[in-house]
């Protein structure tokens, strides 16, 4: 072989890095034969344009190929897209000292897929008689924003119903009620939420008296923000059973009045009687609530979502829209951890794992509740409510079992924990159930041995069960804009000593713990951008307080948790989060640069553009 030719293979061999094995095999072979047999140059280019057509129909075609292969592309299909003029934001890791991350000009994209991303000169070379060539003025381009923690049937219920988010006052909140009572049939339940009576100027939570006042005679059950607690007015605590007799249930507590009468106000699974009560949605109202939301997501740049809405109806209606091509969101559905396990095994089975458009995904159970309702359970007392630590959802030995029942069962776990005792049950918990399966030699959901085992929201820690969640490689998923709500009472909550080490983001980061980032919506609103500012300032809304600005991350970290490591939190981070040949088409176009604005301008970001699978699901008129 002469000098030129053995440049030319080492160049080739470059390239090859990150492949998939089976076609880097095939490469490596045929410059073998090229080199043993002198192959005509004719002939070894045969070669390379069928292995570039080959490596371009591939589902998983490396993320980490770089400028070579984009150049290489050009001998490919031609694309159906390219999007021009572009700031892109990879969030692939640059090689300068100028900028951590990777930018580049222009994105191709070939079907569901990012066919190169580099210059535009290099990508108009993919451009054919088809292809659609969108200029993008130079705006911002970035990965579509993976919300690792929503409720989508509840967010859109909740803007069907009564939507009482920001509410000042119960006055307010009444004539919300009111209006909605005189618009309703003689039968019909009043249902809403989103009052959070911290923003009231009295703080003091409302009662069943409160509704009965303006509600007609209809049953009026209505949440607040966090879900954890709800009111409910007498019609509906009569229908409910609920009466001066009743009792607590297992995980919760029915408020009462110096008579030991229920006040309506209901907490956890005291909730659970009136809910039963509730006629259901059904499946129409039901879409039309999702409808709403998924709307909700498209306009604020979220491509991706991992959901809780435990009616199986639920799925079914994203089974329909997905269908009918109507589905513009990626969605993992969580499934109840309470439910049998030959339930759980049924509906995971029912649905391809392998849809990169909907599939069921971990498992969620809930330790606790929420700070704002004094439900989390704390290791010790709060801070001002000092004969009461919390509500616990399980007795120890019985998460255990189920825990690492449905770890051998090859599912993932997400546990809700709020408060430090939560959080510790959790992490005993996927301790257990991690040291089962390793022994039992059960692979993780995607067949390795990383389990992903996740606390959902994780807002009390202490610095030693951070680095547990080091050392079990447990997932924090958190909700970064809860600072911006909590900030105004999580000290009163938890004394200065805790709230020194809660919502504690950067210690986890320092630790190296994989942190996950969502909104919990509809408890905050969807928008990425306020997750962003809280993130990097730590600051309200207004900027007047702040909340131990020690644990503010950089824009870089930030959006990394609402991205790359989201998806690996979902097992797919070979799929999406970063802007890459081969990653899934998922990406957003913003009217500003989030990564050099000024902390305060981020919170006004506008979206112009969604795009999921190359398809546009949204465009700003």
């Amino acid at each position: 072989m002469t000098n030129g030719a053995t440049s030319d293979a080492a160049v080739w061999e470059n390239t090859l890095q990150g492949l998939k094995p089976h076609v880097s095999r095939t490469f490596h072979a045929a410059l073998k034969r090229r080199s043993s047999t002198a192959l005509s140059a004719c002939r070894f280019t045969f070669l390379v344009v069928g292995m570039l057509s080959l490596m371009y129909s591939m589902p998983s075609w490396s993320q980490d190929q770089g400028n070579a292969g984009e150049k290489m592309a050009a001998a490919g299909p031609k694309a159906d897209a390219i999007y021009i003029h572009a700031n892109v934001y990879t969030g692939n890791p640059a090689n300068s000292p100028f900028s951590s991350i990777q930018r580049e000009e222009a994105i191709a994209v070939r079907g569901e897929r990012i066919q190169a991303v580099g210059k535009v000169a290099d990508l108009e070379k993919l451009k054919g008689p088809q292809t659609q060539v969108v200029d993008l003025g130079g705006h911002f381009v970035m990965p579509g924003f993976n919300d690792a923690h929503l409720h989508l049937a509840d967010a859109g219920m909740q803007k069907l119903d009564v939507d009482l988010t920001g509410v000042k006052t119960l006055d307010e909140m009444r004539e919300r009620v009111r209006a909605k009572v005189e618009k309703a049939k003689a039968s019909d339940w009043i249902l809403g939420g989103g009052w959070d009576e911290t923003l009231w100027p009295l703080k003091t939570l409302p009662s069943r008296w409160d509704l009965d006042e303006v509600s007609s005679g209809h049953p009026v059950f209505l949440d607040r923000v966090d879900g954890h607690l709800a009111v409910a007015n007498t019609r509906a605590l009569q229908l409910a059973n609920i009466t001066i007799a009743s009792r607590d249930p297992d995980g919760g507590h029915i408020d009462r009045n110096e008579n030991g009468e229920p006040t309506g106000v209901l907490r956890e699974t005291a909730q659970q009687a009136v809910r039963a009560a509730i006629p259901p949605a059904g499946f129409d109202r039901m879409r039309q609530a999702i409808e709403v939301a998924l709307a909700d997501l498209a306009e604020h740049g979220v491509t991706s979502a991992q959901d809780y809405s435990p009616d199986w109806q639920n799925f079914q209606i994203y089974e329909e829209m997905e269908k009918e091509g109507k589905l513009t969101a990626r969605i993992t559905e969580w499934l109840p951890f309470d439910d049998p396990l030959d339930v759980l095994k049924s509906k995971r089975d029912s649905h391809p794992q392998s849809d990169l458009m909907l599939h069921t995904g971990m498992l969620k159970a809930f330790m606790d509740g929420s700070l704002g309702g004094h439900t989390a359970t704390l290791l010790e007392p709060y801070a001002d409510d000092p004969k009461n630590s919390g509500l616990t959802r399980y007795e120890t030995d019985k998460l255990n079992a189920m825990a690492k029942e449905r770890v051998l069962a090859g599912f993932q776990l997400g546990f809700h924990a709020i408060g430090d005792k939560g959080v510790q049950m959790a992490l005993d918990a996927f301790a257990e159930a991690e040291k089962a399966a390793k022994e039992a030699n059960v692979k993780a959901a995607n067949g390795g041995d990383d389990y992903r085992l996740r606390t959902e929201h994780a807002q009390v820690t202490t610095p030693a069960q951070i680095t547990r969640f080091k050392e079990l490689k447990v997932i924090a998923s958190m909700q970064p804009s809860h600072v911006l709500t909590d900030m105004r009472w999580a000290q009163e909550r938890l004394g200065p000593k805790r709230a020194a080490t809660s919502y504690a983001w950067a210690a986890f980061l320092n630790k190296g713990v994989t942190l996950a980032f969502g909104t919990d919506y509809p408890v905050e609103p969807v928008t990425p951008f306020r997750g962003l500012y809280a993130a990097v300032t730590r600051k309200s809304e207004n900027g007047k307080q702040e909340y131990f600005p020690e644990q503010r991350l950089t824009i870089d970290q930030a959006i990394a948790a609402y991205t790359t490591a989201s998806a690996f939190a979902e097992f797919e981070e070979k799929e999406k989060g970063k802007l890459a040949a081969g990653t899934l088409a998922d990406f957003v176009v913003l009217d500003r640069d989030v990564t050099a604005a000024a902390a305060d301008k981020v919170l006004g970001t506008k979206v112009l553009r969604t795009v999921v699978g190359g398809k546009t699901v949204y465009e700003a008129k």
